[in-house]
């Protein structure tokens, strides 16, 4: 037990002091956007599912804007340059951006 308490310091340790502060608040969106869907999740479970398009849209919207914020992720990782030759940060923050326009625009008609 002892290796895994020294395991997770290493790697507390090593994403704090490593990670770049954009990385950290793309990170803190993803856990919120995790959240919410656990949250929504939850409440379907326990209070039931009555009406259905608006649980399902709003389950749907979390997956979709967590996939959306790893794509991000992906993008803006200073380590992923090799990989992601012509697409800059901003760019990619901006395909990000005009995703969830057309996602919210989707998600809002499906609610009905």
């Amino acid at each position: 037990m002892v290796s895994v308490k020294v395991a997770l310091e290493r790697l507390y340790n090593e994403y704090a002091m490593k990670t770049p502060k954009k990385l950290k608040l793309i990170d803190t969106y993803m856990g919120f956007i995790f959240l919410t869907g656990v949250i929504q999740f939850c409440y379907c479970c326990l209070v039931g599912t009555f009406p259905f398009n608006s649980f399902l849209s709003g389950f749907i919207s979390t997956v979709s804007c967590f996939v959306l914020a790893v794509c991000l992720r992906l993008q803006a990782n200073p380590q992923n340059k090799s990989v992601f030759v012509n697409i800059s940060p901003e760019r990619g923050f901006a395909d990000f951006i005009f995703a969830h326009v057309i996602l919210h625009l989707v998600v809002i008609n499906f609610i009905g």
